[in-house]
């Protein structure tokens, strides 16, 4: 039931950024089941993405991190296979939220260390401090 009530809710703050609603159905679950996957809060997740792509699926940087959670190629040889498309819903959302798991561990808890090296921004305070004013808004 959580999860349900999570999607209603989320669904009706996404509208602007993902107006047709089965794409939006179909982003939340998908959020939402990788979060939890790795152990994560949804909205932790989601603060990420609106930080990292604005909800772009295509958003690539100019450092080449690519999809949703600004996912850097490197990780495909690291994690898994180099033949998958960072583009991709699932597998960017499952890349994403498993380095963001690692770096919790890593940083044992400490959100704003594992936010600053998933970044790549560690020690700087503007950018954890920015998702996690965004985990509120999304």
């Amino acid at each position: 039931m959580e999860a349900v009530n999570w999607l209603e809710e989320m669904s009706g703050r996404l509208v602007k950024r993902i107006p047709n609603q089965e794409n939006r159905l179909e982003f939340l679950r998908a959020v939402h089941y990788e979060a939890k996957r790795a152990g994560l809060d949804p909205q932790l997740v989601l603060g990420l993405i609106q930080v990292e792509s604005g909800f772009k699926k295509y958003a690539i940087s100019t450092a080449g991190a690519r999809g949703y959670m600004q996912v850097m190629p490197f990780w495909l040889k690291q994690l898994g296979a180099a033949d998958q498309n960072l583009f991709n819903l699932r597998t960017n959302l499952r890349y994403g939220c498993v380095i963001l798991r690692h770096y919790l561990n890593v940083e044992t808890g400490d959100l704003y260390r594992a936010l600053g090296r998933y970044n790549g921004s560690l020690g700087q305070p503007e950018y954890p401090s920015a998702v996690v004013a965004a985990i509120g808004r999304y």
